[in-house]
């Protein structure tokens, strides 16, 4: 069979195959439905006066602006009284989000770091008692403001509204999509979204895969992950600001690699490739299970092999009839061992936040986690096309960071000896005690026996949260946590603990740095 093009190769999200992965309730839901013939839009330019019209949120447009108009020492007690007045902790995250879209429009690396902080900080709020709901949500709140205003608050804000944004015709909207980011054109990519969210929020997403799968950078994939997670807080009717975050994203890095005269990823031209050679256009999603000992291989394949090695794993295994479930969960178990397999950070590497010897913040199994966390997510709520697509990139973003890793994982047989509890309310004093010593190799051996030793899940995770809470982590805390959280409840009985394990070294790794506004919103709550 001859080797299709690219062009042809992204053709196969045409109109037939959008649904037929996720189910008919779940593709209403999602939006996914009715699907547009070939001749709905008409031109490619946007109509947005003069480009500056500026966005407006609606109800939530006055705490919007609140938040991008008020230092963060000022806004923490502005937040604080009006939770206590009835508005609650969703609503606050919602505003906060579109408060970071409007100002950075996911180009500002602190600011897209925050941004995708915020839903993980809502969740988290969820497992705290009530009185203490609030910190994980104000902590990145403050972040935000004091982001939002070293940017130069409402009046430098990057994204405006697109008045009319429709183009012509085709039911290749996700290859039109990937040819505007290819072309560096800001104006007409946003445009081809606008448009398409407008029609279909649910069909815009699975066209917007295209450029989500077309480079490998951990940002790139989690805030596109957040940026459709978040559409619950905030609601479909802004889904257009949210998903044009990606957008920006993505036309960023392609002006990346074109001023640095940069090659773009490989995966680009393996990935078309691959679905020829394993034969996966229009293959249904497999729904073989893995045993343990199939999925402790495959992982340690990803994590050993080269990313081109890795893909072809994901690929075959998919072909196989492999489920996603189970490839997805080799990504997250190649991704653990790259955390209790790392020998901390360089000199070279180091500065205050992040110390030699420290693995959070930006260390390759923090990231690899939470891309490999992003990537499941998304091909959850993927037709099967991009669910194929997404676990194939996603193997090869996986890969490739085992060099320069300790041979052996954590813990050891030394730092098993050095656990000196038995039973589980024993091993967490303990487990606080290593943590605030940020002794992670005790924190690791600790948290192992206390999976071994049948404790209750939540009993530990509330250790855990206490400190993701508190702590800066270095803009990672939040999204960790709740990476683990995720992979844990995903994760068969004989892996899941490793998750809590890396959590637990990145934790006793991060202590010692409280974030920002989190001491000044505590004692805001006891007034």
């Amino acid at each position: 069979m001859k080797p299709r093009n690219r062009r042809e190769f992204l053709a196969d999200v045409g109109s037939g195959m959008l649904t037929a992965g996720v189910g008919a309730s779940l593709a209403l839901d999602l939006g996914l439905t009715p699907v547009r013939g070939a001749d709905d839009y008409k031109n490619a330019t946007p109509k947005a006066a003069g480009g500056k019209t500026p966005l407006n949120f609606g109800e939530l447009e006055p705490l919007v602006s609140l938040m991008q108009d008020t230092a963060p020492d000022k806004l923490l007690p502005l937040l604080v009284a009006r939770h206590r007045s009835g508005t609650d902790l969703r609503t606050l995250t919602a505003a906060g989000a579109l408060a970071n879209a409007r100002t950075f429009g996911g180009e500002d690396y602190i600011g897209y770091h925050t941004f995708m902080a915020l839903a993980p900080a809502y969740d988290m709020s969820r497992e705290l008692p009530a009185a203490e709901a609030a910190l994980p949500v104000l902590k990145v709140l403050y972040r935000n403001s004091a982001r939002i205003q070293a940017h130069g608050g409402h009046k430098s804000e990057v994204l405006h509204a697109i008045e009319s944004a429709d183009y012509l015709g085709s039911n290749l909207e996700g290859a039109l999509l990937l040819d505007r980011v290819h072309a560096r054109d800001r104006a007409g990519a946003e445009a081809v979204m606008t448009a398409m969210v407008r029609d279909n929020p649910g069909e815009a997403y699975q066209h917007l895969q295209f450029a989500v799968q077309d480079e490998v950078n951990v940002h790139r994939i989690v805030l596109a992950w957040r940026a459709w997670a978040i559409l619950d807080l905030v609601g479909k009717e802004h889904a257009a600001a949210m998903l044009r975050q990606s957008v920006r994203f993505c036309i960023q890095s392609e002006q990346n690699i074109h001023e640095r005269k940069q090659t773009a990823s490989p995966v680009r031209e393996q990935l078309p490739k691959l679905f020829d050679q394993f034969k996966l256009a229009g293959r249904a999603l497999g729904t073989r299970s893995a045993d343990d000992r199939w999925l402790a291989d495959f992982a340690n394949l990803v994590y050993t092999g080269s990313p081109a090695a890795a893909a072809e794993a994901a690929a075959a295994a998919l072909a196989e009839g492999f489920s996603a479930d189970s490839v997805g969960e080799g990504l997250s178990l190649s991704a653990n061992m790259l955390v209790l397999r790392d020998p901390g950070r360089q000199a070279k590497w180091a500065d205050e936040v992040k110390p030699v010897g420290s693995c959070h913040g930006d260390s390759p199994g923090v990231h690899a986690s939470d891309a490999a966390n992003a990537w499941r997510n998304i091909v959850r709520v993927s037709n099967p096309r991009n669910a194929l697509a997404g676990l194939i990139v996603g193997a090869y973003h996986t890969a490739g960071q085992s060099g320069g890793k300790n041979s052996e994982s954590l813990p050891s047989a030394e730092h098993r000896s050095s656990v000196k509890g038995a039973d589980s309310a024993t091993l967490l004093a303990e487990l606080d005690e290593a943590i605030r010593a940020k002794d992670q190799f005790r924190s690791v051996a600790v948290a192992t026996k206390y999976g071994e030793s049948d404790g209750k899940p939540r009993a530990i995770f509330d250790v855990l949260l206490k400190y993701a809470t508190s702590e800066d982590g270095a803009l990672h805390a939040e999204k960790y946590y709740r990476t683990v959280v995720e992979e844990f409840g995903r994760s068969r009985p004989a892996f899941r603990w490793r998750q809590v394990a890396a959590l637990a070294r990145v934790t006793a790794s991060e202590y010692g740095r409280t974030a920002p506004g989190y001491d000044a919103a505590r004692e805001l709550l006891k007034g």
